[in-house]
């Protein structure tokens, strides 16, 4: 699926939040998550699933 991650469209084969801040290793407790303009907070991490188009900001906390 092909996804937007701080302003750089990626093709993402996984499917969660926190499968993608692993992947580019993310230290989740110094980070903040929006996904379509919407904050998430760190305990969903794991169970936010992404989708096709998804628009992610990654900022530092």
């Amino acid at each position: 699926m092909k996804i937007t991650v701080n302003y750089r469209e990626i093709e993402f084969e996984m499917s969660t939040l926190e499968e993608l801040l692993t992947l580019y290793r993310f230290n989740p407790e110094r980070i903040t998550v929006q996904i379509n303009d919407t904050f998430v907070p760190p305990t969903m991490y794991a169970a936010t699933s992404l989708k096709e188009g998804d628009v992610i900001d990654i900022g530092r906390a």
